[in-house]
């Protein structure tokens, strides 16, 4: 049996090849308020939540006006930003909603609650806050019983801080 990786190891972050760099600033920066930490001209930039050096790279070095991954094919499903609350997660959804984001998804999994859109570049975005551990859902056993249900989009509009 292999020994597990240290329990604090944190994924850092993502990057993207994008075709356009500005379109996809414009997603993760103008919409989901990701502040820009450092750009390369048309080729690259670093976006973060709260100053980090980059949460989020993007970069046109293979992909400058290129088309989406066809489906069916192998590849990145979604990557998945997590709000530190459902206050935070309903301002998410506001922007998206302000914005014209089409949703393609939004489910309540018992340890979370999640919402699915595509950015610019046909990328799967998961945006999702996290229930405290404590009030996950579990079997007899101790396993986690995670499910799919509904969630309620107005209802988490209506936590949204006031602008």
């Amino acid at each position: 049996m292999n020994t597990p990786v240290h329990p604090d190891v944190k994924v850092g972050h993502i990057h993207l090849k994008v075709a356009d760099i500005d379109r996809a600033i414009d997603f993760y920066s103008g919409i989901l308020g990701f502040e820009v930490q450092t750009r390369f001209g048309k080729q690259a930039a670093f976006l973060s939540a709260g100053g980090y050096h980059h949460h989020i790279g993007l970069n046109t070095w293979e992909s400058r006006n290129g088309t989406p991954a066809p489906r069916g094919h192998t590849g990145l499903f979604h990557t998945a930003f997590l709000y530190p609350d459902r206050a935070a997660l309903g301002d998410a959804l506001r922007r998206l909603v302000e914005a014209g984001v089409e949703i393609d998804g939004a489910a309540d999994h018992g340890v979370s609650e999640a919402i699915y859109l595509r950015d610019p570049d046909d990328n799967g975005v998961e945006l999702y806050r996290d229930r405290p551990e404590k009030d996950w859902p579990r079997l007899p056993d101790g396993s986690l019983a995670m499910y799919n249900a509904p969630l309620d989009l107005q209802a988490l509009l209506s936590e949204a801080p006031a602008r």
